[in-house]
């Protein structure tokens, strides 16, 4: 990607010289003759670099440095000058200029600068990303499930990530919405982009417009600094509002506007922030219902309804129980330290039955119940809660039980086995069998089923 940079200074000649250098070494280059002109470049490309003259008409390069520190944080400033007194250096570096240049310029020095806030940039990136990627690992982004309901779904993330709109996921409490848009994410803006979550249930709403747009110092009591909102945190990746349903009405007028016009007002402020963001909500509401109850805009229902991903709940797509157990075994060992190794049959016909009204949330929640209560390798279903162990399957799940055992048994087995390195008589102890019912169990479902 080749990089972008602003020129700002009111000298016509040095102005253009300069952007004509850069772009022979093979620079996009962007120029202003004011620091009002280069401010509003500034909101509407964000830069990778900015050269700025210290002395001019109007807003000097102090002043340019202390406004890009709110409306571009990450866009690192040399500061050119031709008064290179030690007082003027000290104070851009103060404001958070990355470097000082001096008039006239050597253009090796120039192209050394500009190398070194480019690599900078690059690697503020790469720590914020690794950053993510502890707090946040792959598995939480991972779609779980083989059932043609999921594959649905597997196939219109792929479809909608790469086109730059908006999607509302939908679907009951715990079905995943998050993990969909997390997914979406990955697929189209990458992993190195910020993927910024909002729960908007969780905000009251005195709080909830200061949060989404920001707000500048002295706008209320307690604001005693600018502070960015989650619009610009998202800038140049992903924004996801959880349970947008429950955005106050006062509010959606606004939002509307900053998904129409990619810009926010921060509370307080005088000037918009221009955003590039994508923008994915989801809800467990019926937001037709909602904006025939006049409780939600409809312009705004059909703004961020451009793709609907719909969940199905986890009862729709039971096949999928086995693989998310494992799944779900596999983050919950990591989080307590544990080593359950999966669940028992008797467990995992309990499991396959239950109507599971919390959905994917509600199976992790009981599968990290039972671990910290067993002190077996496998989970018995005497460790899961007791509403789960009366509600015996319909009749018309018997063969699809059947089936999910015997898939669930054999990959239990081979995962075992792999962990013993092929010993079946540790295998069968890790399993609670003897080596000869761990014989005939392999026998057995190698064997073609009933």
């Amino acid at each position: 990607m080749i990089a972008r940079i602003l020129i700002i200074d009111d000298e016509d000649l040095f102005r253009e010289d300069l952007a004509s250098l850069l772009r022979e070494e093979g620079y996009s280059c962007r120029t202003a003759a004011t620091g009002e002109e280069g401010l509003q470049a500034a909101e509407k490309e964000e830069p990778d670099v900015v050269l700025c003259d210290l002395s001019m008409p109007g807003i000097d390069g102090v002043a340019v440095i202390d406004q890009l520190a709110i409306t571009n944080p990450d866009v690192p400033v040399l500061l050119v000058t031709a008064h290179g007194s030690l007082d003027n250096a000290i104070e851009a570096f103060r404001k958070g200029a990355a470097d000082y240049l001096l008039k006239p310029l050597q253009h090796d020095e120039l192209l050394v600068k500009v190398r070194h806030c480019l690599e900078r940039r690059r690697m503020e990136r790469e720590l914020r990303f690794l950053r993510r990627k502890v707090s946040q690992p792959d598995e939480e982004t991972r779609l779980v499930g083989d059932s043609q309901a999921i594959g649905e779904v597997k196939r219109l993330i792929r479809r909608v990530a790469t086109a730059d709109t908006t999607v509302l996921v939908t679907g009951e409490t715990g079905t995943g919405k998050e993990v969909v848009a997390r997914a979406i994410h990955e697929l189209g803006k990458g992993p190195d982009a910020p993927f910024v979550a909002v729960n908007c249930a969780a905000l009251p709403g005195e709080l909830m417009e200061s949060e989404l747009f920001g707000y500048r110092k002295g706008a209320f009591s307690g604001a005693v600094r600018d502070k960015p909102g989650m619009f610009e945190l998202a800038s140049g990746g992903t924004l996801f509002l959880d349970e947008i349903g429950e955005l106050p009405l006062i509010l959606q007028p606004k939002l509307l506007r900053a998904l129409e016009q990619g810009e926010v007002m921060p509370v307080g402020a005088t000037r918009a922030i221009r955003t590039r963001l994508r923008l994915i909500t989801a809800t467990h509401r019926d937001l037709r219902k909602e904006v025939q109850a006049d409780r939600f805009r409809r312009d705004l229902f059909y703004r961020i309804r451009v793709m609907e991903i719909p969940l199905p709940p986890l009862r729709d797509h039971r096949s999928d129980i086995p693989g998310l157990i494992d799944h779900l075994l596999a983050r919950i060992n990591a989080r307590l330290k544990k080593r359950v190794l999966g669940v028992d049959d008797q467990a995992l016909r309990a499991l396959m039955s239950a109507e599971w009204p919390g959905n994917v949330r509600e199976l992790e929640n009981a599968l990290e119940r039972a671990v910290l209560l067993t002190d077996g390798a496998c989970l018995a279903v005497e460790d899961l809660p007791a509403e789960l162990t009366g509600s015996g399957g319909s009749t018309e799940l018997s063969q699809d039980l059947r089936c999910a055992v015997r898939a669930y048994e054999r990959e239990h087995i081979r995962r075992v086995l792999e962990t013993t390195s092929g010993n079946r008589e540790e295998a069968a102890r890790l399993l609670g069998i003897n080596a000869s019912t761990l014989y005939r169990r392999l026998q057995g479902l190698d064997s073609p089923s009933d």
